[in-house]
């Protein structure tokens, strides 16, 4: 699949690269993102040139679509499309995302979201989009949310990561969805 850079308002969605690899290895310092990630921890930096390395693999596969957030020229963190399954009735796929923390809270993973989401349904002719996350990861759930996913459950033990197994929450937003945002059991 062609690389593509997606821009916001605010943002520049792009491929991470090897100029990255700095950027994402401290980001994945913080406790909070192998909490609620299958991001490996300690997360070192050989891990980050492999994930860039792998980034660049599963665009040209197909499989996945991942882009650096970058506000200002300061890569604040990570979104994608995974686990893309095709299909002539529309294909699926996971948004999956993370932020460091200096950039929590201000709106960016909602922003870039929305453009992910957009070019998902309209470029791979998606018919759904799921997100799911670690039960009780609050931030995860609201952005979600916010983007318009309808809650669909728990998912016990569902989600698997170098820590073990998982509940989990699902959601999904198909591409006939009104995006407007409706209550969550889990988070009302």
């Amino acid at each position: 699949m062609e690389l593509v850079t997606l821009t916001t308002d605010r943002l520049v969605l792009s491929l991470p690269t090897a100029t990255d690899v700095e950027a994402i290895e401290r980001a994945c310092q913080d406790p909070e993102i192998p909490k609620w990630t299958t991001v490996p921890s300690p997360y070192t930096r050989k891990d980050a040139e492999d994930f860039v390395d792998l980034v660049s693999r599963s665009w040209a596969a197909r499989t996945e679509t991942v882009w650096g957030i970058r506000h200002a020229d300061v890569l604040v963190g990570m979104i994608g499309l995974h686990d893309i399954a095709e299909h002539p009735a529309g294909g699926h796929a996971e948004l999956g995302f993370w932020v460091a923390e200096p950039a929590r809270g201000k709106g960016y993973i909602v922003e870039a979201a929305a453009a992910i989401v957009d070019w998902g349904f309209a470029e791979l002719g998606l018919a759904r989009i799921r997100w799911q996350a670690v039960a009780g990861n609050i931030p995860s759930a609201r952005t979600a949310r916010a983007l318009g996913f309808r809650y669909e459950g728990l998912q016990r033990q569902a989600l698997t990561s170098p820590r073990g197994r998982d509940d989990g929450w699902l959601a999904g937003l198909l591409a006939t969805d009104d995006r407007t945002p409706v209550a969550w059991p889990v988070l009302d």
